[in-house]
């Protein structure tokens, strides 16, 4: 089973498609909210290699940012 970990902000569209398309593939995720958690939107950027941009996906240790379905 994948670990994935998803890194979002509150009203992005891209952030919403992402967690849509995991649930409807059935696979658990953990949601980060890079606003409410402290010291998640740094974690994002250093993960995204300096883009401060979400969604910032992690799925099996591979990284993926911005979401654009697949």
């Amino acid at each position: 089973m994948s670990q994935v970990k998803i890194y979002t902000k509150p009203g992005c569209p891209y952030c919403a498609a992402a967690k849509e398309h995991y649930r409807n593939e059935g696979v658990d995720f953990d949601e980060i909210d890079v606003y409410s958690v402290p010291g998640a939107k740094e974690e994002a950027v250093k993960i995204a290699g300096g883009r401060a941009q979400v969604p910032v996906i992690v799925e099996d240790g591979a990284v993926k940012v911005g979401f654009g379905g697949s």
